[in-house]
């Protein structure tokens, strides 16, 4: 463990193995960092910090910063970390409320810097956050996702697997799994292509996507009744079964065409 001299480090925390804690760094009591860690300068971990291992903090980073929400009365809540996830420079990231309990970011991620993650949001494994995302309470971002650069996420708001979201943009309804989503208001933009056939999609597998939403994003159909024809005909499919699922979920309705 190399533990700079300027750098404040509670006895109470639980610090892993080789870790690399920089100088004026302050980690308080109630914080378990795993094994292999690199924590930059001026970084700042409070209460409630559960971060895994080979994790990546650069400098002057907030993790598990008390939430912005008024009703919050200073209750027990958590910040996960996933392991190996980088987070850069000035991210702000903040602990749950009552009402979850905890924040979490998943395995494999990246948030570039200025990045935040609000109260009682979840964000999967392999995401990317572009610099200046920023992410409202209760927002659920599933696998896979990328978010470009100085999208605000409206609170509650789910964003499906696999999915990716232009930058500059504002998403405040549900984005559904394995699209592409751009402009102002947010629409459809066709699927994403490019990241399905790199995360190793089949060609089947990309074709009954495509007549999936061809189905939800006709004009000549409604939500439910691209549901019935996508239950009747490609149902079998479990990406597309992924798509139902998520339809069902979705409270904000999903972005337009």
């Amino acid at each position: 463990m190399n533990i700079h001299s300027t750098a404040i480090v509670s006895k109470k925390a639980k610090i892993g193995k080789n870790i690399q804690i920089s100088p004026y760094a302050i980690i308080e009591d109630d914080v378990e960092i795993g094994d292999d860690c690199n924590i930059g300068p001026h970084v700042v971990i409070y209460n409630g910090a559960r971060i895994g291992n080979r994790v990546t903090i650069h400098q002057a980073s907030s993790i598990s910063h008390i939430p912005q929400d008024l009703k919050f009365d200073n209750e027990h809540s958590l910040f996960y970390v996933g392991d190996d996830t980088k987070i850069h420079e000035y991210v702000t990231l903040h602990r749950g409320t009552k009402e979850t309990g905890f924040s979490r970011i998943g395995k494999n991620c990246l948030l570039m810097a200025y990045a935040h993650v609000a109260h009682d949001s979840v964000l999967g494994d392999n995401c990317i956050l572009a610099n200046g995302v920023q992410i409202a309470g209760h927002v659920e971002i599933e696998d896979y996702v990328i978010i470009g650069g100085l999208t605000p996420v409206h609170q509650f708001c789910k964003v499906g697997k696999h999915s990716m979201i232009g930058g500059g943009f504002r998403i405040t309804q549900d984005v559904p799994p394995f699209i592409l989503a751009a402009n102002e208001p947010l629409k459809y933009r066709g699927l994403n292509l490019l990241g399905l056939k790199r995360r190793g999609f089949s060609k089947e597998d990309i074709s009954v996507l495509k007549k999936a939403y061809q189905y939800i994003y006709s004009t000549s159909l409604n939500i439910t009744q691209a549901k019935e024809k996508i239950i009747k005909e490609l149902a079998n499919n479990n990406s597309v079964k992924d798509v139902l699922a998520f339809l069902e979920r979705s409270d904000r309705g999903i972005i337009g065409k």
